[in-house]
């Protein structure tokens, strides 16, 4: 099944399952509310004059105590990467704000996120500090921009992690990838990781309780997360995938690759949508400085 789902599907699963009580509800939230003020204090106070190895076991760190706060436990299936490796692009299946903590507790990447985030009060300010690159969905030029800035980073040893669906689904299946970005790996030769999120009951069931898609808004999102007792992100690192190798040249290749190997892992069916923009124009190659 692919596509976009409400809020009701998630409202639906929590029904069948277990909740937690208000009073575990409330404690969660003020423990994460403590927690986002940390961060702030941190991000405000040292971060930016810190080595990126330093920033990078802070992000993981605050990440791991994000998920605990929540009950989410993360199980990893295949082979981490490492804790902040270079000249790697990781490409993952997107279901959730959680996405992003999840993944950072794993392993550390710098982001690319839409342009509305930058706006966004507080949140904004601190993705931006933290080395997020934003583009402009509405503007398909800008993808051009951000792929020069995605393969310098990568150049230069950065950790970089994109979502190619360029939106969320409810995580029962996955949508097109756009393989825009992926020209940013060519240049350099980068290490392209395809990573499969599955969110999951301690039973090994499907949850949607994560889910940020559709008409969901944050707070009912984060409503369904504070109102499941446990859950666990299971993160599958599939086979590394070189780019510029055999029959990885194109962005297109790079892109098919990467989506049947997290569907693989996801135990769905081979995507046969074809790439949203392989039909769009071509654009202008990157290249590495």
């Amino acid at each position: 099944m692919t596509g976009i789902h409400s809020a009701d599907k998630a409202f639906h699963t929590l029904k069948a399952s277990p909740t937690t009580s208000s009073a575990v509800r409330l404690g969660r939230l003020a423990r994460l509310g403590w927690h986002f003020a940390l961060g702030i204090f941190i991000v405000a106070t040292r971060y930016r004059r810190l080595a990126q190895a330093e920033r990078a076991v802070i992000t993981r760190r605050w990440s791991t105590q994000l998920l605990h706060i929540l009950g989410i436990r993360i199980e990893i299936e295949g082979v981490n990467p490492g804790f902040y490796p270079p000249n790697t692009l990781l490409v993952a299946n997107h279901v959730s704000w959680l996405d992003i903590f999840a993944l950072n507790s794993c392993t550390v990447s710098r982001f690319v996120a839409k342009q509305e985030i930058r706006t966004w009060p507080v949140i904004g300010w601190l993705v931006e500090t933290g080395g997020t690159l934003f583009i402009d969905r509405s503007n398909r030029r800008d993808a051009s921009r951000v792929n020069q800035l995605l393969s310098n980073a990568l150049a230069n040893g950065s950790c970089m992690a994109v979502f190619p669906e360029a939106t969320t689904s409810d995580g029962t299946g996955m949508l097109p990838f756009k393989a825009s970005l992926f020209e940013a790996a060519l240049p350099s030769s980068s290490i392209v990781q395809p990573v499969a999120l599955r969110y999951q009951l301690p039973d090994g069931r499907l949850t949607t309780a994560a889910a940020y898609a559709g008409d969901t808004t944050f707070w009912q999102s984060l409503r369904a997360v504070l109102a499941t007792p446990s859950m666990v992100v299971k993160i599958s690192y599939g086979t590394p995938l070189k780019a510029g190798c055999g029959e990885l040249t194109t962005r297109f290749a790079l892109s098919d690759a990467a989506r049947r190997s997290i569907a693989a892992s996801l135990k769905l069916p081979a995507p046969e949508t074809p790439d949203t923009a392989r039909t769009a124009p071509a654009d202008p190659p990157a290249v590495a400085r």
